[in-house]
């Protein structure tokens, strides 16, 4: 097929770039370099677990996964606003019941980004956590599978977010130990703040521990700080092997790309954070293996120049991409945001594998170009599917 005159001053473009870099953005064709896959106007896909109208918003949920394939989900109401409403899905996400009822009512009474976790005691009792930033990373907690819950004393932690992550600390032992990371904002003086205080600071990334299954806390410490950068919404998950967490971290300058650190000794220590692939670039990520090494990561991308910029994305690759700043398989677009004037206020996502291999991947989002305010949707695929349509998307790049 004949180069198109567009085509002849791309390939002339890039030629430049290779030769003088100095000349070129490193930013302006990193989103070409794998396929991009959109399934976000599928509606056939989408569920709407809680919908928005023109007063009420829903916002920032997080999603657990039980065994069974049952789903706990938490949210607030409004940007950032109170909590109060709980689903709970015993179909793996095809239907929902709200359990808002169960829970405490003081529970109303905390505010900014709820999120809820699985957490196991060494004596095998399944206890399911419920922590909100504020006041103080409030929480409650329920023995009976969500049901039910049981207001606690605040954890007296400043943040400006509760947990983003909380992960075993000795993956495939149940020993109630667990690795819980969030983070908080430090002035210049040294002082950590609570919430976020329209002071000068820097966001970091920190890290307490609990060895009863969520009832008591370490201190917290800082794990990431990183001159002139703001490192915050911490996702961290162990490797392959086991031998390793890594954990990814959302850049909220957002003058540059996300960044990744390593631990090799349970969280001990960790390595200076580095920058991630540009494809992994965005906002709050979250993700479960769907292979053999090979990750389904979804958050809001935030990638300068990419076409998908401010939208529900996935990305899908390799642990060994991650570790190589590789730009690994290819990235998907979930769902279109609508919101404006720009459509970045998306992509806390909640994401789940079941056991049919179906992903779950839901986010508080303008889903529709209407006058109802943010609402709680889920979109569902396998990985074979998204597979298949990256590879015809490369066979037809080939063609051209």
């Amino acid at each position: 097929m004949k180069r198109s005159f567009l085509h002849s001053f791309l390939f002339a473009f890039v030629a430049v770039c290779a030769t003088k870099w100095t000349l070129c953005s490193a930013t302006v064709l990193a989103q070409n370099s794998v396929p991009t896959i959109d399934i976000s106007q599928d509606a056939s896909r989408q569920i709407v677990i809680a919908q928005g109208t023109p007063e009420v918003y829903q916002g920032h949920p997080y999603l657990v996964q039980n065994p069974d394939d049952s789903l706990l989900l938490v949210w607030n109401v409004d940007h950032g606003g109170t909590a109060g409403p709980i689903a709970k899905s015993v179909d793996g996400g095809l239907s929902w019941t709200r359990h808002d009822s169960g829970a405490p009512e003081t529970f109303k009474t905390h505010r900014n980004c709820p999120s809820v976790y699985r957490l196991v005691a060494a004596d095998g009792k399944v206890w399911h956590w419920v922590f909100t930033s504020q006041p103080w990373m409030a929480r409650i907690v329920s023995g009976d599978g969500g049901e039910t819950w049981e207001e606690k004393a605040p954890l007296g932690f400043p943040n400006v977010m509760a947990f983003s992550t909380i992960i075993p600390k000795h993956p495939g032992t149940q020993d109630g130990e667990y690795l819980g990371f969030f983070h908080w904002r430090r002035a210049a003086d040294g002082k950590v703040l609570n919430l976020e205080p329209p002071v000068k600071g820097r966001l970091e990334v920190v890290v307490s521990e609990t060895h009863d299954a969520g009832f008591t806390w370490s201190e917290p410490r800082t794990i990431a700080a990183v001159e002139g950068r703001d490192l915050c919404e911490p996702f961290a998950f162990w490797s392959p092997d086991q031998r390793e967490i890594c954990c990814l971290m959302r850049e909220n300058t957002h003058k540059d790309r996300s960044m990744v650190m390593y631990s090799q000794d349970d969280g001990a220590t960790w390595s200076v954070p580095v920058k991630t692939s540009w494809e992994l670039t965005g906002d709050r990520h979250m993700g479960v293996y769907v292979g053999e090494g090979r990750l389904f990561v979804a958050f809001r991308d935030q990638a300068p120049d990419s076409p998908t910029r401010g939208h529900f994305v996935g990305w899908v690759g390799s642990y060994e991409d991650i570790k190589s700043g590789r730009s690994g398989d290819y990235r998907v677009k979930l769902l279109h945001s609508y919101a404006k004037p720009r459509p970045h206020d998306c992509g806390y996502p909640g994401v789940a594998k079941l056991a049919d291999g179906t992903i779950v991947a839901l986010t508080y989002i303008k889903y529709r170009d209407d006058e109802n305010k943010h609402s709680i949707v889920e979109t569902r695929f396998k990985i074979e599917e998204l597979d298949r349509k990256a590879e015809e998307l490369k066979k037809t790049a080939k063609e051209e």
